[in-house]
């Protein structure tokens, strides 16, 4: 009964009813966003309740800073902290605009930093498997073949995939241009198995799937009409069925899985980032996905003090 009351009393002095008006009928939030918010802050009330503070008002910046602490310390991911400290700054926003206090104890707190999470990557074993894939007896597995094995040998976007002309392609050089954001324009070499697979497409199969409707691109689809992202999406989702692999591939899989592989293979940082077209190599570094055994190993290999 005690518990009850000094809740009740703890919502009234942290206006807590108030603050959940404030955000349905001034901010128009969602009715699962108000909930969420009020559970952030009941958690608070309580955590500033052991140290006596009784009102917002005698709530101080080191007390937001050591809540904070206290949720990482709970294990909450980053997000969690974040969604949390969101709901405080929005809260004592709210006494402002109320003039319930002349200060904001949530200034100049600063947020978790979340970082993006790695990407799936595939081994060379399971790449082999999802190259050799497409049916053998389908009128367009050199299609898929191709689209497979060009997406692996060139690390390209699925929207520049899609976007390929067949002018874009230099098979005697093993080359081909694509262009990417902002319209960039980059030379990927493409390897030998990405050559066979593209020449044989072009060769016997893109010719019966031209019907005057292909625009110069090179994938069509079966009404002879260049091939969507989503197609693609569909035909390196059933390869990988019929592989066997299990979890998440995409084509943006391959394109780490690309990265990943030539860097694992001693490629140089700076080529990796101008063959994927990054802008910046903070955003190659993300692809890469080295894991520890590898670069542990890279260390016994090479360095002279290892």
């Amino acid at each position: 009964m005690t518990n009850l009351k000094h809740r009740v009393n703890d919502a009234i002095a942290f206006q807590v009813e108030q603050y959940a008006e404030y955000l349905n009928f001034e901010r128009g939030l969602s009715k699962l966003t108000i909930s969420a918010y009020g559970r952030e802050l009941e958690r608070f009330i309580a955590f500033v309740a052991t140290r006596g503070r009784q009102a917002p008002s005698s709530v101080e910046g080191n007390d937001i800073r050591d809540y904070v602490f206290h949720l990482a310390d709970l294990g909450l991911a980053p997000t969690s902290v974040r969604r949390a400290q969101s709901a405080l700054r929005t809260y004592f926003g709210f006494l402002l605009e109320e003039g319930a206090l002349e200060t904001d104890p949530t200034e100049g707190l600063r947020s978790p930093r979340i970082g993006r999470p790695l990407p799936d990557v595939l081994d060379a074993a399971a790449v082999s498997a999802l190259l050799e894939a497409p049916r053998l007896d389908s009128s367009v597995h050199w299609r898929d073949r191709a689209i497979l094995e060009f997406l692996y040998a060139t690390g390209v976007r699925v929207s520049e995939l899609v976007g390929l002309l067949v002018t874009n392609l230099d098979l005697e050089e093993g080359l081909c241009t694509v262009f990417g954001k902002g319209s960039k324009e980059r030379m990927i070499p493409l390897g030998g198995p990405a050559c066979v697979a593209l020449s044989r497409y072009l060769r016997e199969v893109r010719p019966a799937l031209e019907k005057g409707k292909g625009g110069g691109y090179v994938f069509l689809n079966q009404r002879g009409r260049p091939l969507s992202r989503t197609a693609v999406w569909k035909i390196v989702k059933a390869a990988a069925r019929s592989a066997g692999i299990e979890g998440n591939v995409s084509p943006h899989v391959l394109r780490h899985t690309f990265a990943t592989h030539l860097l694992e293979g001693g490629a140089d940082l700076v080529a990796v980032q101008e063959l994927l077209g990054h802008a910046d190599i903070s955003t190659t570094q993300i692809y890469t996905h080295l894991d520890l055994e590898y670069l542990r190993d890279v260390h016994r290999k090479y360095h002279p003090r290892s």
